[in-house]
């Protein structure tokens, strides 16, 4: 892991295409803002996992695999 220190209005480039502004510093908590193509995914850490485990389940369900395939042979 890459650890940086960054100041209000400083920023951090990650390739070419994605930039982090530090935007604001409120007590323990720093707000950020990311400038990305619309196409890059962009999810707080919980949200992300929450999504994960909903495709796994999703994908353990086979009766829900089927439900969806017969839907869409119409």
């Amino acid at each position: 892991m890459l650890v940086l220190t960054r100041k209000l209005g400083e920023s951090i480039a990650i390739d070419d295409h994605i930039k982090i502004v530090v935007v604001q510093i409120k007590g323990k908590q720093v707000r950020l803002g990311i400038q990305a193509p619309k196409e890059t995914k962009i999810h707080r850490e919980e949200v992300y996992s929450a999504i994960r485990d909903q495709n796994q389940e999703a994908v353990k369900s086979p009766a829900a695999v089927a439900q969806v395939s017969k839907a869409l042979k119409g």
